[in-house]
């Protein structure tokens, strides 16, 4: 058996190429010059140059394409054979009404072909059964000894092989009596061979589950009560895998299948289908057997059937039913009718005699024997049903190689896909299909490469690869090609075909059409694995696969000019057949040469195209190809004579090497022909015309004979005018008379040698041309050509195209070089003339330049000009040896001999001399114009550049002297920089004074020093910045705090000590200290707002929308400062008069501003009804949502909505110093219910005392601030408030109402309270607001109790952990009781107050008659009860928040040391109220022990020093 696909070793390399540039740019001659290497190995693979990159040019989207489905287990063509074999066993076993079903041994399909030939060769059937050589039968099929495997494979071999053996022979099989159509339900789903050929079949898409898949199907193992039922299966003893049961090999159908399929039996219980039976001798005549497909009946060979057609009326038809074994028609109940030829056989005449009628479609032996010979159809690829784009075809093939894999298709190595691929093609048990698009037009779908037409324009890129060699559209039509001088496009020769693939799609073994050379260019995608064979063993191939598998060769003898058929390299290796291999990847080419069969298959999706060339040395092969074409009878694609004609018709058109080919291939082709026209006139064959053949059709010119194609001479006949044959076979044209004939030519036979000598004369003109070029190069008759003679000579090679030989590359070279030395001469003659002093070459070139002019073979009239000069040249040499040794010469001497010198054009050695002679004398000069007195002063560099230069003068003493002076000048100054340098870095800078002796004693130094002139810079910026302070602190104000930081700043960056720098950055530190003071006195904690801001009046107060947008610009730092909006610039802070007048418009605006935006929001809807709803005037919270429900809170000033939760609340209850005499906590009107959002409150409003502490301290500063300015200011608008709220709170009307809440405090202060607290209903922990129902609370009318003794003192309530939250349940106890107002303020009383209340409000100061006016009003009406129950709740909130977080905390320490777990209790006990967030809410002091001291709040005391709000 050959070996398998694990076994498969890949043949050994083929050379591999890399041609440089220079080798690449002549595609055709490069390969010729590979050619002796690579023609051994038939293929060859070129990788190009790595720049050279074609663009793809197919139109991607347009490009569609129908592709070939290829079977693999077809294409190899031992394969092949055996699935052949086992069609025509499966029809035999078919026409007899069994399906094959091939058994499994060893859990291995039994290979039944392999079976039948290794039968076969060790004797036959009988001959190995009487050698009892059944074992070595199973050894040949590598099968493992010692199981008895023999036994098993005899037994198959009897029930499936060697009844169809029998019948191939014609032997007769008596003795067979088995029943080999044993029925199980097992395979009752099997349809048996009903699958058409697969020539027609349209295979399902790569599914490997083909038609013969079935039969391929492992059966069950046997049981024991099979084994114990079969005793042929009890006699062998065979337990292994496989079907070892009598009858597992075939098995009749099930009666399911038998109404559809022709050859099923019609009744599950009748008879079995009859043994094999086969015909006796006859006595009659011979039997036909119909050629057409047989028609199968559905009717069954019954007995009634039989009389049926017995009674037929016609007589004659019942006549010829007669047995034709035994000529007679009696027992008619036992004649059985064939279904296939109508003959009728007893069934006691066949052999073996059947024991009764079978059912169902019956065939006698002769035509069962003839179906089953009958030839099969020959192999090809059928065409896909489906057209795919590239980009659908991609999808599909890298979707298969991934699925097949299981690995992405990058991943795959090609080893591993070449062993599947040589396994797939080598098993008949896998049915792997695959798509291939093959032989596409590059004409109809465009090329690959770009071509030049007129459908689109190219780039210059495109344009080069275009015209390339190695595009494959121009290789076929170079110069060097034989086929450019075919006229036709030949599809896939001359125009290129395009190839699409996938994974497994394979090329088969072949060689090109007229054995010529190909090549293959992969453009992009996976590899593509290449196998060749050299042309050498082109026939030894053909044996080999003739050999192995001749079944295929006697139906199909042209098989291998099909490209449909495989053979495994490691077979043809074994064999002694020479394989080599490769693997072409994307960008490289792969060549196969004459007659070199080469095959291979896609490692994955790709794209390559590939087309045909001839080249001279080819000639030889194709002549050869025709013979063979001619002897196969196959069908030529050109005409060989009318390509060598049309060539020899233009030999001036020929490549040298072309032409020689040409004549060589004529000359032959000339001598077969006179011999041919010879032959047929011996024939006696005398009638001739004229035929232009290759104006006729192809098929109107080819010999009816071998179907060559026809141009110099052919034969035809004047009664037979349809056909004509070549002159090789005239006795095969037909079988008139030879006078009827006659000779169809194209030339006589005159002609034909005027042509062979034009061809010879073209051929040997080269041979002439060098005889006279090698006259010319080697001077032979002593006479030098002229430049003109030479160049007549390469102007013949070029226009005769001869061959760059070594003759003609002599022949360019010394015209390049005499053209060289003609411009050389040319170019010094007139340099010379020109009077220019650039030099050319040196005196011992110009010797030789002269001796090289005198060599060449050739006369140049130049040569006489070189002489004058080298005499020249000579002449002036001497002159300059007597200037030298006459020195010291003047200087002006020597610079004239230099500069004669360089007119010559020509280095004389002397001249260098003279050149250091006058170098020395001008460095001389210029050190002492350098350092002279009066001249400017030189930098370093120029002195280090003088020190230098003097290194490469000529020594001298003048010149060591001068050295000396200038490098102790380079030192001293070197030095006196260092210092001014140290004086510029050093961190303890110098006082002016010492700068000012170094810059003094640097002066006397005759060099420029940059050090010095920066300390020099240095010193006088001082000098102006001391200028400069002294003005400011003499002027008639104080400077401003930014003058003197720039002064600082410029001070710091000189490299000069100044003690003026000292005072000032004091002065600064001050001046920052005084404003970090003030701001952390105004500045909330993360204030957006600057001090500056806060001091100064908002200006744009009068606008919603501008004050909130402000406000959110000042959170993301995209805000405008209230200096800018007041129309303050930089130089305005620097003007106190301007600070004040634009303070004083700027508290204008803001007043008038907030008088709008109140009228603006109290238009809004309430957020505390329920119908409030988003709008464009709905109010807007800080956190951007519409405040809803209860929670709102309303500011008092700008009387715009927030949520409660997002905002700092008010303290309900203020206790600023503690108060011996307690008031009731029914005088709501004293509780601290005043809210301003953060809009309206931007600061932390300190007490009136603290900002004229910080205006005191402000007089101090020497300095100016423009917050010192805002804030004198904003004390003056605050000292005028107060000064008119103090008269308005004075007035009679005011001062009766305060006395009147005085006189109601007391009433309250007098009533009596119990010993013992009375207990309040209390609201839950989660809603401390819930308000108690009227009969348990008693009422309060016009702020009294009506029932003093229903409530107890506040203080009395025992301080403790949980008083914080009592208070708050007592509070909120209380709010139903609240009534109101207490006073009644008239309108004249109440818009004066009013209006200095919104004033006040404006102010960033706390005053204590704010607070007054604003319980004022709010005794005058009714208590904001919503607003209070709101507070109440924020605050309890708050209250639950810093309980949580404290306990957050505690929990987060636990882990630490045992000190601070001691300390933790104290911590929380001595945390102030800010901490939990409670002293805005109850109103604790500093002083408290508990919570809060006290509940009760007085009239006309200080507000406390904290702000008013906090945020919670």
């Amino acid at each position: 058996m050959e070996p398998g696909s694990d076994d498969f070793l890949p043949p050994p390399e083929c050379p591999v190429f890399e041609p440089s540039w220079a080798e690449f740019r002549d595609p055709l001659g490069y390969i010729a010059k590979i050619r002796p290497i690579a023609e051994k190995s038939g293929i060859c693979k070129i990788r190009p140059p790595a720049d050279w990159q074609p663009p793809f040019a197919v139109e991607v989207d347009n490009f569609r394409f129908t592709p070939r489905i290829q079977r693999l287990n077809e294409l190899e063509a031992q394969t092949r054979v055996k699935l052949n074999y086992l069609d025509q066993i499966a029809k035999f076993w078919e026409i007899q009404g069994s399906s094959l079903k091939i058994p499994n041994v060893e859990r291995r399909i039994l290979d039944l072909y392999s079976l039948s030939k290794i039968v076969v060769e060790e004797g036959g059937y009988e001959a190995i059964c009487k050698d009892r050589r059944w074992a070595r039968v199973a050894q040949r099929l590598n099968y493992p000894p010692g199981k008895n495997i023999g036994s098993l494979l005899r037994s198959h071999y009897e029930r499936i092989v060697y009844p169809y053996e029998m019948y191939q022979s014609g032997a007769n099989l008596v003795q067979c009596n088995t029943r080999p159509f044993d029925n199980e339900e097992k395979d009752k789903e099997y349809k048996p061979h009903s699958i058409p050929l697969r020539q027609s079949v349209q295979p399902s898409k790569f599914n490997s589950y083909g038609r013969r898949a079935k039969r391929l199907q492992p059966d069950p193992e046997p049981t024991e009560e099979d084994i114990e039922k079969n005793p042929e299966l009890k006699k062998l003893q065979i337990y292994g895998a496989g079907p070892k049961m009598m009858g597992l090999g075939l098995m009749a159908k099930d009666k399911t299948l038998r109404k559809k399929e022709p050859f099923s039996l019609p009744d599950k219980e009748g008879p079995e289908c009859p043994p094999t039976v086969v015909v006796k001798e006859e006595s009659g005549g011979d039997m036909k057997v119909d050629k057409e497909e047989l028609s199968h009946s559905p009717e069954p060979c019954t007995k009634m059937t039989m009389r049926l057609r017995r009674n037929h009326s016609n007589a004659q038809f019942i006549e010829s039913y007669v047995c034709r074994m035994c000529s007679r028609g009696d027992e008619d109940d036992k004649l059985l009718l064939c279904d296939g030829c109508d003959d009728n056989y007893h069934i006691f005449c066949l052999l073996p005699p059947l024991p009764e009628i079978p059912k169902g479609v019956w065939r006698c032996p002769k035509c069962v024997m003839a179906e089953c010979k009958r030839p099969p159809e020959a192999f090809g690829f059928e065409q896909a049903t489906r057209e795919y784009t590239l980009q659908s075809f991609g999808e599909m093939a890298d979707s298969f190689k991934a699925d097949y894999f299981n690995m992405p298709v990058h991943m795959v190595p090609t080893e591993l896909v070449e062993k599947e691929f040589w396994r797939l093609v080598n098993s008949i048990e896998e049915d792997v299909t695959v798509e291939y698009g093959a032989d596409i037009h590059s004409k109809e779908f465009g090329s690959g490469f770009p071509v030049s037409d007129s459908k689109r324009h190219l780039t210059p890129e495109e344009e080069e690869y275009a015209t390339s060699g190695w595009n494959l559209n121009v290789m076929p039509v170079l110069e060097q090609s034989v086929l450019c001088h075919i006229n036709a496009d030949i599809s896939g020769m001359k125009v290129p075909w395009l190839y699409v693939g996938m994974v497994f799609s394979a090329f088969c073994w072949h060689i090109e059409d007229h054995w010529s050379y190909s090549i293959n260019y992969l453009h992009w995608g996976e590899p593509k694995t290449w196998y060749g064979v050299p042309s050498l063993a082109a026939e030894h191939l053909e044996e080999v696969m003739k050999k192995l598998t001749p079944e295929l060769f006697d139906s199909q003898p042209d098989l291998l000019h099909q490209l449909v058929t495989l053979m495994n390299p490691n077979t043809l290796m074994s064999h002694g057949v020479p394989v080599v291999r490769t693997n072409q990847c994307a960008g490289e080419f792969v060549i196969t040469f004459p007659r070199a069969y080469h095959s291979g298959f896609n490692q994955g999706y790709n794209f390559a195209e590939a087309v045909n060339f001839c080249t001279a040395d080819w000639l030889p092969a194709g002549r050869q190809c025709i013979e063979h074409y001619r002897r196969l009878r196959r069908y030529c694609v050109f005409s060989h004579e009318e390509l060598i004609c049309k060539m020899a018709a233009c030999p001036e058109k020929l490549d040298l090497n072309l032409a020689a080919a040409v004549h060589k291939e004529m000359f032959i082709m000339v001598q077969e022909e006179r011999r041919l026209r010879k032959a047929l006139l011996e024939k006696g064959i005398t009638e001739a015309e004229r035929e232009a053949f290759e104006l006729l059709p192809d098929d109107e010119r080819q010999c009816i004979k071998c179907k060559t194609t026809c141009f110099l001479s052919a034969l035809a006949c004047y009664d037979c005018p349809d056909g004509l044959v070549c002159l090789s076979h005239i006795n095969d044209l037909c079988k008139c008379s030879s006078s009827r004939q006659y000779l169809r030519y194209r030339y006589t036979l005159d002609e034909l040698p005027a042509m062979l000598h034009k061809l010879k004369v073209r051929a040997e003109s080269f041979d002439m041309w060098a005889n006279k070029v090698r006259v010319a190069l080697e001077v032979e008759d002593g006479r030098k050509r002229s430049l003109e003679e030479l160049r007549a000579l390469e102007s013949e090679a070029r226009e005769r195209r001869f061959p760059n030989s070594e003759l003609l590359q002599r022949l360019k070279n010394c015209l390049s070089e005499a053209e060289a030395c003609v411009s050389r001469a040319l170019g010094l003659v007139s340099g010379q003339e020109a009077g220019m002093t650039g030099l050319q070459m040196t005196l011992a070139e110009l010797r030789a330049f002269l001796d090289q002019m005198n060599n060449l073979p050739c006369a140049m009239h130049q040569i006489g000009d070189v002489k004058g000069i080298l005499e020249q040249v000579e002449a002036y040499q001497a002159e300059a040896c007597e200037a030298l040794a006459s020195l010291p010469s003047s200087p002006g001497l020597l610079q004239s001999l230099l500069e004669r010198g360089r007119q010559l054009g020509v280095e004389v050695p002397e001249a260098q001399q003279l050149q250091r002679q006058v170098e020395q004398a001008q460095w001389l000069d210029e050190v002492k114009r350098t350092l002279a007195p009066s001249a400017r002063r030189g930098t370093l560099a120029v002195m280090r550049g003088l020190l230098v230069a003097g290194a490469s003068v000529a020594p001298s003493p003048a010149v060591d002297k001068a050295q000396a002076e200038l490098q102790e000048l380079l030192t001293i100054a070197e030095r006196w920089e260092e210092k001014a340098h140290l004086c510029l870095e050093a961190r303890q800078k110098h006082p002016p004074a010492t700068l000012e002796a170094i810059i003094h004693e640097a002066e006397n130094i005759p060099v420029h020093l940059p050090n010095i002139q920066a300390l020099k810079e240095a010193l006088a910026k001082a000098r102006a910045w001391i200028a400069d302070v002294d003005e400011i602190q003499n002027g008639d104000h104080y400077p401003c705090l930014d003058d003197l930081e720039g002064l600082v700043a410029v001070g710091r960056d000189l490299p000069v000590g100044l003690e003026e720098l000292r005072q000032l950055e004091l002065q600064v530190l001050t001046a920052h200290s005084w404003r970090e003071k003030a701001s952390k006195t105004f500045l909330k904690k993360n204030s957006c707002y600057t001090l500056l801001e806060v001091l100064c009046p908002c200006a744009d107060a009068g606008s919603d929308s501008t004050k909130r947008s402000r406000w959110m610009e000042k959170e993301l730092g995209l805000y405008k400062s209230d200096t800018e909006l007041l129309g303050l610039s930089a130089q305005d802070l620097r003007d106190p008069g301007s600070v004040i007048v634009a303070f004083k418009e700027g508290e204008q605006k803001e007043k008038e501003g907030i008088l709008q935006l109140r009228l603006t929001n109290s238009t809004k809807p309430s957020p505390l009804a329920s119908s409030t709803t988003a709008s464009s005037a709905t109010s807007i919270c800080v956190c951007g949502q519409v405040p809803a429900g209860v929670g709102a809170l309303q500011c008092d000033l700008c009387q715009d909505w927030f949520h409660g939760r997002c905002v700092s609340v008010p303290r309900l209850l203020s206790s600023p110093r503690p108060s011996p005499t307690p008031s009731p906590l029914l005088a709501w009107w004293e509780w601290d219910t005043k809210f301003l959002c953060p809009l309206c409150m931007r600061s932390r409003r300190p007490r009136l005392e603290t900002i004229l502490a910080l205006l005191v301290a402000l007089q101090r500063l020497p300095v100016r601030l423009p917050e010192g300015e805002a804030l004198q200011c904003l004390t003056e608008r605050a000292i005028s408030w107060q000064g008119r709220a103090r008269q308005a709170l004075a007035s009679e009307d005011v001062t009766a109402l305060l006395g009147r809440l005085a006189e109601l405090r007391q009433r309250l202060q007098a009533e009596p309270r119990p010993e013992e607290p009375p207990t309040y209903p209390s609201a839950p922990a989660s809603d401390p607001l819930r308000e108690g129902s009227g009969k348990d609370m008693p009422k309060v009318s016009c702020g009294l109790l009506e029932n003093g003794d229903s409530m107890t003192s506040p203080e009395k309530v025992a301080p403790g952990e949980g008083s914080g939250k009592r208070d708050l349940e007592l509070l909120s106890s209380l709010l139903p009781r609240l009534t109101g107002p207490v006073l009644e303020l008239p309108e004249a009383t109440r818009a004066p107050l009013e209006e200095l209340m919104l004033e006040g409000d404006l102010l960033e100061v706390t005053l204590d008659e704010n607070q007054s006016i604003w319980q004022l009003l709010q005794a005058g009406q009714p208590p904001d009860v919503e607003r209070i129950r709101t507070l109440l709740e924020v605050l309890c909130r708050a209250r639950r928040s810093a309980r949580g977080r404290a306990l957050e905390r505690r929990r987060r320490r636990k882990g630490d040391d045992p000190a601070r777990e001691e300390l933790e209790p104290k911590r929380v006990r001595s945390s102030g109220p800010e901490e939990n967030g409670l002293e805005p809410a109850l109103g604790a002091s500093s002083g408290s022990s508990g919570p809060f001291p006290t509940l009760t709040p007085r009239l006309h005391v200080p507000c406390p020093q904290q702000p008013p709000q906090q945020q919670l």
